[in-house]
């Protein structure tokens, strides 16, 4: 027996369902995945323009210790940026920007967590779907030579069953690639709109500081010599 002819028989032993409930167990956990992301990005939520203006009322007055209290109890990202910022004021401005530029990157890597699962899915649930229609294809084939000349209505009644099978295979596959990719736009977009909300207090962090920092005092020129 070939190569060939072994993956044949392997594909209509085991026909095309497995590869429905693949899909099955690939959307049940999208839907795990975008179901806890949401909880999530909803725990990251908060009024940019309050923070703004808590920020401002408490650097106007150099008060970096009670901008720091006043975002303790703040859960978004823009608060954890601001104070990762606010911890290092002391350095200088631009001690306070790495800090800043730090823990975005830190809380981006949160954001994204998992959604390369569902990228992926959108991409590929498509192919997993037209692999259960080319198994289908088979099956019809198989059914189709080895009922010959006789019995020729039930052969067609089980070759229309397996192409049958081979679309659902393929709908299926579609249906739940579009959810997904669906979801990961989503999200994107949602962490997107988050990094906007922390650069603009970062910004606000950063104009504060500078302003604050002192200026570097002249160069002296140099003693000349007595002549």
């Amino acid at each position: 027996m070939t190569t060939v002819e072994t993956i044949k028989e392997l594909f209509v032993h085991a026909g095309a369902g497995w590869v429905l409930w693949v899909l099955g167990a690939l959307s049940l956990g999208s839907v795990a995945i975008a179901c806890e992301r949401l909880l999530f990005f909803r725990s990251k939520d908060d009024d940019l323009r309050g923070l703004v203006g808590t920020l401002d009322a408490h650097l106007r007055r150099d008060d970096h210790a009670g901008a720091l209290a006043a975002l303790a109890p703040v859960r978004s990202v823009g608060a954890a940026v601001a104070r990762a910022g606010l911890r290092l004021a002391q350095r200088g401005p631009r001690a306070a920007e790495k800090g800043m530029e730090s823990a975005m990157a830190v809380e981006r890597n949160r954001l994204e967590v998992r959604l390369a699962y569902l990228g992926t899915l959108g991409n590929n649930a498509p192919f997993i779907g037209l692999f259960g229609t080319v198994i289908g294809v088979v099956l019809a084939f198989e059914e189709l030579g080895s009922a010959g000349a006789v019995a020729g209505e039930v052969a067609s009644q089980a070759v229309m069953g397996a192409i049958a099978e081979a679309l659902v295979a393929t709908a299926v596959g579609i249906a739940v690639a579009l959810p997904a990719v669906g979801l990961y736009n989503y999200f994107q977009r949602r962490i997107a709109s988050v990094m906007s909300d922390a650069e603009a207090l970062s910004s606000l962090v950063v104009a504060y500081l500078a302003d604050q920092a002192p200026e570097s005092e002249p160069a002296r020129p140099a003693a000349q010599g007595v002549a």
